[in-house]
C-alpha cells in the first residue's frame, strides 16, 4: 500500500503541477520547520525551502519507495539543502575573515624601530649642537620640555618675540642640517 504522499511524489514525477502543490501544501510546513531548526536564519531558511522543493520537482522521478517514505526523502533532501547552507556560509565567513586578516597591516619590526628611532635620535641631537645656545635652549624647551612660547619667555626672562624668533631661526636651522644629514632630512618645519 502506498502513502498519499507517494502517490502525490509518482505524479508529480510525472510532471502534474497540481500534484506538486497539493504535496507542498501537505509538507511545507514540516520541510520549512526542519530548515529553520538547522539554519535558524528566517530569511536563509525560506530560500532553503525554495531550494528544497524546486529539487523536488526536478528529481521526484528519483525518489525510490523501497528505500523510505516520501516524506523522509523530501526530509532528507531539506536537512541536507540545509547543512550545505550551513557549510557555504561558514566558509564565505572563513574566506571573507582571511581577506580581512591579509589586508591588516603586518605588524611592525619593534627592533628596527627602536634603532631607527636611536639613529633619529643621534642625528637630532648632533644637529641642535650645530644650533646657537639660545636657539638650542629655546628648542629643547619647547619640543623636548613640552612648554609653550610663553612659558619659555617667563622661564629665559626674554620677551615673547625673542622666544618665538630664536624657535623659528632654530627650526630652519635645524631643517637645514638635517637635510644634509645621513637620514636625508626628517621633514622638520
Amino acid at each position: 500500500m502506498t502513502s498519499p504522499h507517494q502517490d502525490l511524489l509518482t505524479s508529480v514525477a510525472r510532471g502534474d503541477q497540481d500534484a506538486f502543490a497539493r504535496l507542498y501544501d501537505q509538507t511545507a510546513a514540516r520541510v520549512h520547520g526542519l530548515v529553520v531548526r538547522v539554519l535558524r536564519d528566517p530569511a536563509q531558511s525560506e530560500e532553503v525551502t525554495q531550494e528544497v522543493y524546486l529539487d523536488v520537482w526536478r528529481t521526484a522521478a528519483r525518489f525510490d519507495p523501497a528505500a523510505g517514505t516520501a516524506l523522509a526523502w523530501l526530509l532528507t533532501i531539506a536537512h541536507r539543502k540545509a547543512v550545505d547552507r550551513v557549510r557555504h556560509v561558514e566558509a564565505s565567513r572563513r574566506r571573507d575573515t582571511a581577506a580581512y586578516d591579509r589586508g591588516r597591516n603586518v605588524a611592525f619590526d619593534e627592533t628596527a624601530e627602536a634603532v631607527e628611532a636611536s639613529l633619529i635620535g643621534r642625528e637630532v641631537r648632533d644637529a641642535l649642537g650645530q644650533l646657537s645656545g639660545p636657539q638650542r635652549q629655546c628648542l629643547e624647551l619647547a619640543y623636548f620640555g613640552g612648554h609653550t612660547h610663553a612659558e619659555i619667555s617667563q622661564l629665559l626672562r626674554i620677551p615673547l618675540g625673542t622666544a618665538k624668533t630664536r624657535i623659528r631661526d632654530g627650526l630652519l636651522r635645524l631643517r637645514t642640517v638635517m637635510s644634509a644629514g645621513p637620514t636625508g632630512g626628517l621633514g622638520l618645519v
